[in-house]
């Protein structure tokens, strides 16, 4: 299991078994999933300007993004698993066809 696999799975626990008093995750999931989508905006918007003007924090606010999408895929019941199952569904496809294909 890599350390992805580990975070989602610690990620799951909190959201069934967690305490939002003691557990960050477990206070995302109580607050709902409005805010776990706003984390993850900021989050990005984090990583985005990092990657303009501190590009030494690249690293840690991407992890901090990948969290957050681990979150809000728990909430909706997904996981990085379908996550990885759509990439799979696009290898060897051109991104320009790709996208043309999801707009129509």
């Amino acid at each position: 299991m890599d350390m992805l696999d580990r975070l989602e799975a610690t990620i799951r626990a909190r959201r069934d078994e967690g305490d939002a008093a003691t557990s960050y995750a477990a206070s995302l999931f109580a607050k709902g999933r409005p805010k776990i989508a706003q984390k993850l905006g900021e989050e990005a918007v984090e990583t985005i300007i990092a990657a303009m003007a501190q590009p030494d924090k690249i690293v840690s606010e991407a992890a901090d993004l990948l969290f957050h999408l681990i979150v809000l895929l728990t909430d909706a019941g997904l996981s990085l698993d379908d996550v990885r199952a759509e990439l799979a569904r696009r290898e060897g496809i051109s991104g320009h066809d790709e996208k043309a294909a999801r707009a129509r």
